[in-house]
């Protein structure tokens, strides 16, 4: 009867480990599978990622074009059209909206941009919105603050 107990794996399905520097019998003895000399030969030898032996690697070879601005402020954009499925009244702060689902949790900025109409009177807290915006919430009886305090 077979149980946990005398459970093993079939004959031949697992290989087993390699084992180098056995000796000549073994078949890998003396340089243990690793050829003669060279960096592969050598003990504690890791090549980096991209390491093409000294020729030039590719990401230095490829030609880099434009500007990457590391100072950039990424916001991100909420349509109105998105705010109108907000119950009349509610707040529409960041943590309103990374719960709806229309921010991720990672986007710490988030601006508001009018496409669409808002229907329903909402305050909304946000870091930053479009002037149209602001002027079809006040429309329809809401309120916007920035959350900067501005």
């Amino acid at each position: 009867m077979l149980t946990l107990a005398n459970l093993s794996p079939s004959p031949g399905s697992r290989k087993q480990r390699k084992r180098v520097g056995r000796g000549r019998g073994s078949g890998h003895g003396k340089t243990s599978g690793r050829g003669q000399k060279g960096a592969k030969a050598r003990s504690g030898n890791r090549l980096r990622l991209g390491f093409e032996g000294g020729q030039m690697p590719l990401q230095r070879r490829l030609p880099k074009r434009g500007f990457h601005n590391m100072f950039k402020t990424v916001y991100a954009v909420v349509n109105l059209r998105d705010l109108d499925r907000f119950e009349d009244g509610a707040t529409v702060d960041r943590e309103a909206l990374v719960a709806a689902g229309l921010v991720k949790r990672s986007e710490k900025l988030v601006k508001v941009l009018a496409t669409g109409e808002v229907s329903k009177k909402l305050t909304v807290v946000v870091d930053k919105i479009s002037e149209a915006a602001r002027q079809k919430i006040e429309a329809a009886g809401g309120s916007v603050t920035l959350a900067g305090g501005k």
